[in-house]
């Protein structure tokens, strides 16, 4: 099930980062939630963002997409292939969301609209990039899209609103919704947080399978050390707004350096945790 980052092939030729970030700075108010965050995600690499909640890791992907309203601030570059984000207009942005880099929210319930059926939710996302469609070929684009995703019976299912779907098939459209322009960067905000241990199995099997297909290039935040270990290679640990330790997830997990990582590995039970010690506290 894990995911397949480029930089693991030792026959493939350096790349330039598809996604660079420097000194991001991003401040609500009299909070920097983020500060001077650096980090660097090659063209099918998977990283892993771990972190506490309140870290700064969604606000952090948020800033990426462009997403923060006037009132944040925000100092620093993102660079997509050598093009500078921080800055851009309402118009630019909004031309590389969805068809360029897309983003899978945590919470699939509040993410969809409730009162537009799924198949109206695809098509408006397939006609943001590509509003000359013909309708035959709209339909036709929406089933692939759910097709890509495993939903049963798509065809049938077109007119359904999110309250009639699990939370694992809610999740699965909005991943469709994501990928249906075949973006080239992904950002997965915790996305399998909302679910149950069975169906968070299925979803990282599907971001699994879909990221090898499509060599995404994929930013997965969370806070579950086992769900990042699972699906990254690399991976940069976060607190209170800043990179405390990076580095390859066999690495870090295996010998943490700086003794935030140590204390949050502790935290976590595993087979050979004395039950008898409490846990380590953060």
């Amino acid at each position: 099930m894990t995911l397949d980052p480029a930089s693991a092939d030792p026959d493939r030729q350096p790349t330039q980062p598809l996604l660079t970030i420097r000194d991001l700075r991003i401040r609500f108010g009299t909070v920097e939630a983020v500060r001077g965050v650096s980090l660097n995600l090659a063209p099918g690499e998977v990283l892993g963002l771990v972190g506490e909640s309140g870290s700064g890791k969604s606000a952090l992907s948020l800033a990426v997409m462009g997403l923060h309203g006037p009132a944040v601030e925000i100092s620093g570059s993102i660079r997509f292939q050598g093009r500078e984000l921080a800055g851009l207009g309402h118009t630019e942005l909004r031309s590389l969301r969805g068809s360029q880099i897309a983003m899978i929210f945590q919470e699939p319930m509040t993410a969809l609209n409730p009162v537009m059926n799924i198949g109206e939710q695809l098509t408006e996302a397939i006609r943001a990039h590509t509003p000359h469609l013909r309708r035959s070929d709209l339909r036709q684009r929406v089933l692939s899209a759910l097709n890509a995703v495993a939903i049963p019976h798509p065809a049938s299912r077109l007119r359904d609103y999110p309250h009639q779907f699990s939370g694992g098939q809610r999740q699965r459209i909005l991943i469709a919704m994501a990928l249906v322009h075949k973006p080239q960067l992904l950002l997965a905000d915790e996305p399998t947080t909302a679910l149950d241990v069975t169906v968070q199995a299925q979803i990282l099997s599907l971001l699994a399978g879909l990221q090898r297909e499509r060599r995404l290039a994929i930013l997965f935040t969370s806070h579950d050390l086992a769900v990042v270990r699972q699906v990254a290679t690399r991976v940069a640990v976060m607190r209170q707004g800043q990179i405390l330790e990076t580095g390859p997830v066999a690495e870090v997990f295996a010998r943490p350096q700086h003794p935030y990582t140590q204390q949050l590995l502790r935290s976590v039970p595993t087979m050979a945790t004395n039950r008898s010690q409490p846990l380590a506290s953060l």
